[in-house]
Formats: structure tokens, sequence, C-alpha cells
């Protein structure tokens, strides 16, 4: 087994992602004033990670498995990290990377049900039905795969996170998730651009290549704009304080990425530097929220 291929299967400079949905759902119980566990908030950082390692690792071997990977236009954010491609015996490892990891989420999750009952359960079969099925059927029903990122990094990370924390639902982690679901879903949207014709080729049916570039712009567009949207309305209505204002700095960089995709459609992958400021909003959006919701 190499550990470099593993290494870059998984994904690593992906994974950062994950901790800050995480400190997102942990930050929003800190706000009400309630005290955290340490040991529970890194047991489930650690299941987090195993779930997005998993997601990343199944998704690049059965994309090695189907041909695509030695399709694709590859960029720094899209068409997948080329670790098999280059070295094809290697798949059997990354495979079983991505099974373990995704029995030790499971095992994560029992412990969870175990101490919280079964209230958690349906957030735990909605991840592990998103992390089983993305790839080969997800991708297939353009509005599913439009929103399943958000799904599983802003509303199941950042609610599980307070559920296991506190052992309840509490509306304000769902709220606040709301900005990463729709930054989320738009960070994937536009990594889809660069690949739609090797996507396409073996049978995908992602909103890009259902409804075209038009339409994808037009939804990017709407996201990016509810996702500011919601950051204003919290800061005026007192769910968040004035300082979360703070975090449409870094939402406005993705008012750069969507003109970029205006201007360069499908082709975007060329100006690799629109589709790293869309990463940067998805990122540092909900970081800037967390760091209020954890200080002010």
């Amino acid at each position: 087994m190499s550990l470099s291929v593993i290494l870059r299967s998984s994904r690593i400079p992906f994974l950062i992602l994950t901790p800050i949905c995480i400190f997102l759902g942990a930050a929003a119980v800190i706000a009400q004033g309630l005290p955290i566990s340490g040991q529970t908030l890194t047991l489930a950082l650690v299941g987090g990670l195993l779930a997005h390692i998993s997601v990343n690792t199944l998704n690049e071997y059965l994309d090695f498995a189907s041909g695509l990977d030695l399709n694709t236009r590859r960029t720094p954010f899209s068409g997948g990290s080329g670790a098999l491609p280059e070295h094809p015996e290697q798949s059997r490892a990354v495979l079983w990377v991505g099974v373990i990891s995704l029995l030790l989420v499971i095992a994560i999750g029992l412990y969870f049900l175990w101490r919280h009952g079964l209230a958690l359960l349906p957030l735990g079969v909605a991840g592990l039905l998103l992390v089983v099925l993305y790839t080969r059927w997800i991708n297939g029903l353009p509005w599913l795969c439009l929103i399943a990122p958000g799904l599983g990094f802003g509303v199941l990370m950042v609610v599980g996170t307070q559920f296991v924390l506190t052992g309840d639902y509490r509306i304000t982690s769902l709220l606040v998730g709301l900005i990463p679901f729709l930054l989320v879903n738009n960070l994937l949207l536009l990594n889809q651009y660069p690949d739609v014709q090797a996507d396409a080729s073996i049978g995908r049916n992602h909103f890009p290549i259902a409804y075209g570039v038009a339409a994808s712009n037009v939804a990017y567009g709407i996201m990016w704009l509810l996702a500011g949207l919601l950051i204003v309305l919290y800061a005026v209505s007192g769910l968040l304080s004035l300082w979360s204002l703070l975090a449409l700095a870094p939402w406005l960089l993705g008012a750069v990425a969507w003109r970029g995709a205006r201007t360069c459609g499908f082709d975007i992958g060329q100006q690799p530097q629109l589709l790293a400021l869309n990463v940067m909003a998805t990122l540092l959006t909900p970081l800037t929220l967390a760091l209020v919701l954890a200080l002010a």
C-alpha cells in the first residue's frame, strides 16, 4: 500500500471543510452558553473527517474503475487527484480505505445513538446514504446532486455536531447551517463545470449536464445571494451579533467566481484562480461565522 497514493486519493487539502463545519456546529452551542465536552467534540470531528475521507476515496476508486479519470481535464479543484491513473495497482487499497473509513463512521454513529437515543438516527442514515450513493447514483439525479454536498456538510455536520454536544435539536444550528449548505452546493457545482463532457460520457446527469451552463450560473447566483441575505437577516434579527456581518467580506469573493462562471462557462477550469476564489468563499464565510459565534 502506497501512503502517498492514499493521501492523494483522500484529497487531504479539501478535508479542511470538515473541521470548519464541525466548529460552526460547536460554536452554535457555545453561543447559547452551554458547556462543551472536548471528548465528544473530538469524536465528532474524527467521525466527520472519516466520512469525508470515505466519500473522497470511494469517489476516486469508482471514477477510476469507470474510466472517467482517464478522460477528465484535471484542475487543482476538479477531475480527481490523478493518483490511481498513475498507480492503478493501488486501486484496491484506496477502495479498502474508503470502506474501512465508512465502517469506523458507523461505529462512531452507533456510539452516539447509544448515548443519545434514536433521535439522532435520521441524521445518521441520511449521512450514510450520501456517502454510499453519491458517486454512482446521486450524480445521475440533477436536483439531488445539486444539494447533496450542502446537505452533508452544511446541515448534517453542523446540526449533527450540535446534537451530539447537547443531546437535542436546536434551531440555531439549522439556521446557521443553511449558509454553508448554500455555499458548499456552489463549491461542487462550479467544480463540475470542467468535467461536464467527461461526466456525460459515462452516463452522469448532474445539474450542469442536465440544464446547461446558463441555468447552472443562475443556480449558483441564487444560492450565493441567499447565503449573503441570510447573514444580513440573522444579524439584523438578533439571531447573530452584528459582528457576523464580517462574514460578508469572504462571501463577496463568490461574486468574482460567479462573474467568471458567466464569462468562461464550462471552460472555467482554464482559470483556476476563479475556482480558488469559490473555495475561499466557501471556507472563510462559515469560519468567520463560527468565530463570531464562539467569541461574541
